[in-house]
């Protein structure tokens, strides 16, 4: 599973939004827009279906990244889409503390992320990844593997 790093509770207020709208590039080409953005350090990157001028559908491109990474997506924006113009501006990210718990399945161990908020425990995921694994490793369902996580942590939580 690996190290996790702590990662407290913290406002980070050096984030930026870029977005751009995009009608003639293809499905392809913003699978590969994405996964260059994503390599060079982009937090987030999503796609939007919406209409345009003369109601032609498009793709409104948005990501998340810091403010020292904003000139270098930029490039890959200019350089890989069909766009004239990239709209930018700062946004304030509210981030919860997350550490992550193990949980011993039938099968093997998952790690489960939690989100804390002022000490509190308000989030639980899973991690896909290893809960997929397992599935295709032990020929079960992954909806059994979460089950079972979700099981475990439940008597570990009754239990405290």
């Amino acid at each position: 599973m690996g190290n996790h790093p702590p990662h407290h509770e913290h406002i980070d207020e050096q984030m930026m939004k870029v977005e751009v709208n995009l009608d003639d590039t293809p499905g392809e080409w913003l699978g590969y827009v994405m996964e260059l953005l994503l390599e060079a350090g982009a937090n987030d990157v999503f796609y939007t279906p919406i209409y345009m001028k003369k109601n032609r559908p498009g793709v409104l491109l948005q990501l998340l990244c810091s403010r020292k990474k904003l000139e270098q997506m930029k490039e890959i924006l200019f350089r890989e889409t069909t766009t004239l113009g990239v709209r930018y501006y700062p946004l304030t990210v509210h981030r919860l503390e997350r550490r992550f718990r193990e949980v011993q399945t039938d099968w093997g161990t998952v790690a489960v992320k939690e989100g804390i908020h002022r000490g509190q425990v308000v989030q639980r995921a899973p991690e896909f990844e290893q809960c997929k694994a397992i599935a295709k490793a032990n020929g079960v369902p992954l909806k059994k593997v979460y089950e079972q996580v979700w099981k475990q942590l439940n008597e570990k939580l009754e239990e405290n």
